[in-house]
């Protein structure tokens, strides 16, 4: 092999490896139902385009309304993957659904973090079918240290429990 040819090849790798390292990849929520909850289309740092493909299951009464809860479902998903950390939760949000979503309907979820603050992250989000907007909201999320059913909010690590709650 020529010296130019294993330059070439050094140069392949190292773009690979830039490629690779701007890749971004979900840290959390992996184990949601792309079914209930939408199937993720685009990730990037702060930035989630999602789809959710209403099924049978989502149907609130024999007209073919889904119920509202799906679409905000897929809304704090999104909310959540853009925020895209292990222990990332919802602790608020403000949000309106602005038209009825329909059985067979495709529902277009974009969601980017508006506002960082330290461990906290403001997330907006919108939903359309087609080009009509369902839903918007603000998504209030907290990072913790760890998951959140593992934080210990009665007692501390290092004493017996005391009955008063811990500050996270």
């Amino acid at each position: 092999m020529s010296e130019e040819s294993e330059e070439i090849d050094q140069d392949d790798l190292e773009l690979e490896d830039q490629v690779e390292e701007d890749r971004v990849y979900l840290q959390t929520h992996e184990s949601i139902s792309n079914e209930l909850s939408g199937e993720i289309i685009k990730l990037e740092r702060g930035y989630v385009e999602l789809k959710l493909t209403t099924t049978p299951e989502m149907l609130a009464d024999d007209v073919g309304l889904i119920h509202g809860g799906f679409i905000f479902g897929a809304a704090d998903y999104a909310a959540m993957a853009a925020v895209n950390e292990r222990n990332v939760v919802l602790v608020a949000s403000d949000c309106q659904f602005l038209s009825p979503v329909k059985f067979h309907d495709e529902v277009n979820v974009f969601a980017k973090v508006r506002h960082k603050e330290g461990r906290k992250r403001n997330v907006h989000v919108e939903a359309f079918v087609l080009d009509i907007k369902v839903f918007e909201g603000e998504f209030k999320t907290v990072i913790t240290d760890r998951h959140v059913l593992k934080l210990k909010l009665l007692e501390t690590e290092d004493t017996e429990p005391t009955g008063e709650s811990q500050v996270i």
